[in-house]
């Protein structure tokens, strides 16, 4: 019988198990995953489980039976060293060969890693696994000095969680605002309002130049000659795809496995989903890697039904979320080519909207407690992807 191998254990693999067997897939699946734990929602990790809100059982993305009833092998605390393009087959880290008929990879990514003096101490700490969070929360409770490095999303969520949990909070960032890689000014500054009303300290335009240990003292020495004191510190300085076994099969790779729009690598039998994938968007013809839970389902549906012989392209509107406090921040479209903006609502209320304008047409939007109008938006933006899907997309 054939075999079906998906290489990784988050959404995406769990999304491509599901579609499978819905679009008909009859063979093996065989799922491989590097942890040991059953697979589980990532997003959850730096909000409701760092702040105890939400518990393990809450955290898996499907119930144990899910993988029986689907005759799912399930290989946890795997891992694949090598794909054999020619023969098709895997060979996993305990030297076992396994043959495929189509192998997805779904491998995400890792944490960016500090490398400067004194970033291997053992107080500096990652966020990716459940392991980390469960390090964290027994570290971070009333009157903890965190540091954290990296004002994205991760590194504010930490924030928001550890101010929940009553610590003292330090965030150091290198660009000019917080969030600059993933909104506008307007956002920007309204979250750095928001954190620092809540106690939070932001050092911006600077970057820790290393860490040090004096007198049972921890500290990190910033660029610009300011000093912190902490007991723990967290990096959140952005992510790398995982494609080290896709390059070494020789898969055509850049900031990402490249794929088409049905999510084909350079080699027809294997497909990329999720994170690690570098796909075309007809709505802004161009290739984008999307780290987003959206963009990870989306694909896996794709992947699963060009594999069980329907080829629907994918052209999913991108779109994420944040849960900071009590506010929620849900994006649609990417900021990154407008000529205008437009703020509607009231920032002081807590709900209001930033939308990005491009040729007079909405390409992007920024919703604070705003649903409806995030909906709303999400559908206008899916017509340009409708209305460009028969243009050639640049490679």
């Amino acid at each position: 019988m054939k075999n079906i191998i998906i290489v990784g254990a988050s959404h995406a693999a769990i999304e491509a198990i599901s579609c499978l067997r819905k679009f008909g897939w009859n063979g093996n699946i065989v799922l491989i995953g590097d942890e040991d734990a059953y697979p589980y929602q990532r997003p959850p990790l730096s909000k409701g489980y760092l702040k105890g809100e939400v518990g393990n059982e809450k955290l898996l993305l499907r119930n144990p039976n899910f993988y029986e009833k689907h005759n799912v092998r399930m290989l946890l605390g795997h891992k694949v060293i090598k794909i054999n393009r020619k023969r098709n087959f895997i060979e996993l880290n305990s030297k076992e060969t396994i043959n495929y008929h189509k192998l997805i990879l779904a491998t995400g990514t890792r944490p960016r890693k500090l490398e400067i003096p004194g970033s291997t101490m053992p107080q500096i700490r990652y966020l990716r696994t459940i392991d980390d969070v469960n390090f964290l929360k027994n570290k971070i409770t009333q009157n903890t000095n965190l540091l954290i490095i990296g004002a994205g999303y991760i590194g504010l969520e930490v924030a928001a969680s550890a101010i929940m949990r009553k610590a003292n909070v330090t965030v150091i960032e290198s660009a000019d605002r917080v969030l600059s890689r993933v909104t506008g000014t307007a956002i920007s500054s309204f979250y750095h309002k928001l954190h620092a009303t809540r106690g939070v300290k932001i050092h911006l335009n600077s970057a820790v130049a290393e860490f040090g240990s004096s007198q049972n003292v921890n500290f990190a020495n910033f660029e610009n000659g300011d000093q912190c004191v902490f007991d723990w510190a967290v990096v959140g300085i952005g992510v790398i795809p995982n494609i080290e076994i896709a390059e070494d099969a020789n898969l055509e790779c850049n900031n990402g496995i490249m794929v088409n729009e049905f999510t084909q690598t350079s080699d027809s039998d294997i497909h990329a989903i999720g994170d690690c994938s570098n796909h075309p968007s007809f709505i802004y013809q161009k290739r984008i890697r999307l780290e987003s839970v959206p963009n990870a389902l989306a694909q896996a549906k794709t992947a699963a039904k060009f594999i069980c012989g329907s080829q629907q392209p994918y052209d999913q509107v991108p779109w994420f979320w944040s849960d900071q406090y009590d506010i929620k921040l849900q994006s649609v479209g990417l900021a990154i080519d407008y000529d205008r903006v437009i703020l509607d609502g009231d920032e002081e209320s807590h709900k209001f909207t930033v939308s990005y304008i491009k040729n007079d047409q909405i390409v992007a939007l920024d919703a604070i407690n705003s649903p409806r109008e995030f909906l709303q938006t999400k559908k206008e933006i899916s017509k340009l992807s409708s209305s460009n899907s028969n243009i050639l997309v640049p490679e």
